[in-house]
């Protein structure tokens, strides 16, 4: 996308009641791809992440969005670029799982998919003390055992350096045309209970989110599972990952949320608990928006 793109969709989620700005891409596409390579160097760029750095500020600096960066994996030198202009970072660690990356395995031929590479992408934004989000995807040929082993590794990460805000318990979806077409998706109450299991292992200091646009059927489940967050949902734009899965209704939202005990509210792309741990204008920003609780005020609030 060029700048004028990016400001145009940042612009419309403003107008429409938006907080955050989502910045997702693939990893370092100017390494596969030669005509992403000259596409960035005709603009003066070297690298995607140069130019990921400039169109968070540039979101930043002209609109009233904060913007969460999403790229892969990154060095801590990456982390440390990006940090000034995102008030929170995310990448999911999907799996701790070595076998995985074996041939015939969901993460065979991806080496940006190796545990260890997408662990040490944690402690870097650890280390820069950066609010993050991660999470692990449950349905690509992984045992229990591993799964297990993945909730355990982002809780370590998070002991040592207090930075998750956020685990997504993410379920895998069939997609046509790709190598695991016809393998077959979690059901709903396997991912419940892997939310579960993911609640008690990470205790109440990390919020716990399932997409509830991949399993639209199941909300209530999830919330009983010890579910505290839903996500991101956009009024402008698709699930870029999963389009084909149309957001939820927020009316839908709230109604299951309510029924069950809990009341919806809008956060923040940084969660309140990390609002106090940004610098400058980041924190500013997030104050502004946040109000005294770090949630965005309720029409009541505002009164």
């Amino acid at each position: 996308m060029s700048p004028e793109e990016v400001l145009a969709v940042a612009r419309a989620g403003e107008k429409a009641g938006c907080k955050e700005a989502l910045f997702s891409l693939g990893e370092r596409p100017e390494l596969r791809y030669p005509e992403h390579r000259e596409w960035l160097g005709s603009r003066g760029y070297e690298t995607t992440f140069e130019y990921l750095r400039d169109m968070c500020q540039l979101v930043l600096n002209e609109t009233s969005l904060l913007p969460h960066a999403n790229p892969g994996t990154m060095s801590e030198d990456e982390v440390a670029m990006l940090k000034p202009f995102n008030v929170s970072m995310g990448m999911m660690l999907e799996s701790a799982s070595d076998r995985l990356m074996n041939p015939g395995e969901a993460h065979h031929l991806c080496p940006d998919k190796r545990p260890a590479t997408r662990l040490a992408t944690l402690e870097a934004a650890g280390r820069q003390r950066v609010p993050f989000t991660t999470g692990i995807l449950i349905g690509i040929g992984e045992t229990w055992e591993e799964r297990i082993d993945a909730l355990t590794a982002i809780r370590d990460v998070h002991l040592r350096f207090g930075h998750i805000q956020e685990v997504i318990v993410q379920n895998f979806r069939a997609k046509p045309e790709t190598r695991f077409a016809a393998r077959s998706e979690p059901e709903a109450r396997d991912l419940a209970r892997t939310a579960s299991v993911a609640r008690v292992l990470l205790g109440d200091q990390i919020n716990v989110q399932v997409p509830p646009n991949l399993t639209p059927d199941a909300h209530e489940l999830f919330l009983q599972a010890g579910i505290n967050d839903w996500g991101g949902v956009s009024p402008v734009t698709l699930d870029h990952i999963n389009p084909e899965r149309p957001w939820p209704h927020l009316a839908d939202l709230r109604n299951t949320t309510e029924r069950e005990g809990f009341s919806l509210r809008e956060r923040l792309a940084v969660y309140p608990e990390f609002v106090d741990t940004l610098e400058g204008p980041l924190r500013d920003r997030a104050r502004q928006l946040g109000g005294d609780n770090g949630l965005v005020p309720t029409q009541e609030e505002r009164w």
